[in-house]
């Protein structure tokens, strides 16, 4: 479900290229350092982009550094790391330890069970540590879960739980921006979950697996019914990020927001069109 919140590397000048790779990076760094090589392995564009938004909007002291490393063993490359950064490296690990709980449990997947495993005992002290947010993540993957054993095929009511996971990952401060963030956060759910089932969708249904937009293919104009839901969802993303005080890295966040998510749809798209006219 992740991987779709990204750049559009063409538009990108080449010092933002460098600095989006390098908040990429350090996320990566603090991923090995607090949670070891399964941390590493869970991390993902979509919460670069946290990274990026939370470290613009706050503005805290960022530690820069040239480092080597297994991906990167000959030339040194920077890492930018924050006290955000820590925060979305806990995040993202307590969003990939839920989320293979939730596949072993449903699905009986032995390789997330032992995934989980590796990351419980680390994860705990995040749970104690951010109780709120551990509470909402857990409870909307059994929601999702729920819809999944129901069939439930109203986009809206699907898609809002991932929403509201992302709604609660953006509001990292209880302070006067909360309330945008998520909203932000909210709308960006909503994007990710849809787009993954859309792009998912063929194999879903070869597979016989479920996905909210089965019923939805008898739909003539399907493909455009959920890029229209896609630009709304998006254009509110957008306005809620206009209304940010953000200056840091302002042009690398609007390249995600208004450019960079549409390079997965327009990928998932064209893979589409082929596949009606072959």
């Amino acid at each position: 479900m992740y991987g779709y919140v990204v750049i559009n590397k063409p538009e990108l000048k080449i010092r933002e290229f460098d600095e989006y790779r390098s908040y990429y990076c350090g996320l990566c760094r603090a991923l090995g350092e607090r949670y070891g090589v399964g941390g590493k392995i869970s991390i993902s564009y979509d919460m670069t982009f946290l990274v990026l938004l939370l470290n613009g909007l706050y503005e805290p002291a960022v530690k820069h550094e040239k480092r080597r490393c297994m991906l990167h063993p000959v030339v040194s490359h920077e890492e930018r790391r924050s006290e955000v950064t820590d925060y979305v490296a806990d995040m993202n690990v307590l969003m990939t330890y839920y989320k293979c709980v939730d596949d072993w449990v449903d699905e009986r997947k032995l390789t997330r069970k032992v995934y989980a495993d590796t990351l419980k005992k680390r994860v705990s002290k995040i749970i104690e540590a951010y109780p709120k947010k551990a509470s909402v993540i857990a409870e909307e993957l059994n929601n999702l879960a729920e819809f999944e054993r129901s069939g439930e095929n109203n986009m809206d009511t699907v898609s809002r739980c991932f929403g509201n996971i992302m709604s609660e990952l953006l509001a990292m401060k209880c302070d006067e921006w909360e309330e945008t963030l998520r909203e932000l956060g909210f709308c960006l759910g909503k994007f990710i979950y849809i787009l993954d089932a859309y792009d998912d969708l063929d194999g879903d249904i070869k597979k016989g697996r479920y996905n909210m937009l089965k019923s939805h293919m008898d739909n003539p104009h399907f493909d455009e019914l959920i890029e229209g839901i896609l630009n709304d969802v998006m254009s509110r993303c957008a306005r809620c990020f206009e209304r940010l005080p953000i200056i840091q890295d302002a042009e690398i966040i609007r390249n995600i927001i208004y450019s960079g998510v549409w390079t997965r749809f327009e990928i998932v798209k064209a893979r589409k069109l082929k596949k009606k006219t072959n």
